[in-house]
C-alpha cells in the first residue's frame, strides 16, 4: 500500500489566496468598492472570513492586492534608465495610459478613486501600494537625469512628477478626451520643455 501524502499547506494557502484576490477583483468591478463586503469575497472565493482577515487587515488591503495582482506588477514598478530621459518617461506614461484607457479597469479605477478621497484607510493603502511606488521610481529616474546633466541642477523632483502625471489623471478623471500614446508622448515633451527651458538670448 502506497504511503499517503499529507496535503501541502503552502499549496492550499496559495490556492485560497489566489481565489480571494480573484473574487475581490471581480466583485469590486461588479458592485463597486462601497458595496463590496468581506462576506461576499469569502463566499465567492470559497473561504471563511477569518481566512481573509488572517492575511489582510481590511477590505481596502484586499482590493489593492487584487488590483495590483491582476495588473501584473504587484506593487513593484520599474522605469528603465537607457540614458534617453524622454524615451524612458514616455514608456512609463504610455503604460499608465494603457491602464487608464482599459474599459475593463475603468469602473474599478473610478470606484477606488472615490474611496481614496473619502476614506483615510483606503487612501493609505493607495499611497503605500500603488501611488508612492510609482512616484518613487519616476523620481529616481529624474534624479539620475539631473545628476547626468539632462535636467537643471535645481530641478524640483516632486514638481516634475506632478507635471508628468497630473495632466494624464486630470484628463482621465474628467473624461476630457481619448487617452492615447500620442497624448502621453506630448505630455512628456511638454513637461521636459517646462523643466529644461532653452537658455534666454544674451
Amino acid at each position: 500500500m502506497a504511503p499517503r501524502t499529507a496535503p501541502d499547506p503552502a499549496r492550499r494557502n496559495e490556492r485560497s489566496r489566489s481565489a480571494v484576490l480573484t473574487a475581490a477583483y471581480e466583485l469590486v468591478s461588479e458592485v463597486g468598492f462601497g458595496k463590496l463586503t468581506i462576506e461576499a469575497i469569502a463566499a465567492r472565493a470559497g473561504v471563511g472570513k477569518q481566512t481573509i482577515y488572517r492575511w489582510w487587515p481590511s477590505k481596502g488591503a484586499v482590493v489593492f492586492d487584487a488590483f495590483l495582482n491582476v495588473n501584473g506588477h504587484a506593487g513593484h514598478f520599474a522605469l528603465p534608465d537607457t540614458g534617453d530621459l524622454a524615451a524612458d518617461l514616455k514608456l512609463v506614461l504610455r503604460g499608465s495610459t494603457d491602464d487608464l484607457a482599459d474599459p475593463a479597469l475603468d469602473r474599478t479605477y473610478r470606484a477606488l478613486s472615490a474611496e481614496v478621497l473619502n476614506d483615510p484607510a483606503v487612501q493609505a493603502e493607495y499611497r503605500t501600494r500603488l501611488l508612492d511606488p510609482l512616484l518613487d521610481v519616476t523620481r529616481d529616474r529624474l534624479r539620475s537625469a539631473r545628476t547626468a546633466g539632462a535636467l537643471p541642477p535645481d530641478t524640483d523632483l516632486d514638481f516634475a512628477v506632478e507635471l508628468l502625471y497630473g495632466p494624464l489623471y486630470y484628463r482621465w478623471m474628467h473624461q476630457l478626451g481619448p487617452l492615447t500614446h500620442e497624448h502621453a508622448d506630448r505630455l512628456v515633451d511638454a513637461a521636459l520643455r517646462a523643466l529644461n527651458p532653452p537658455a534666454a538670448d544674451a
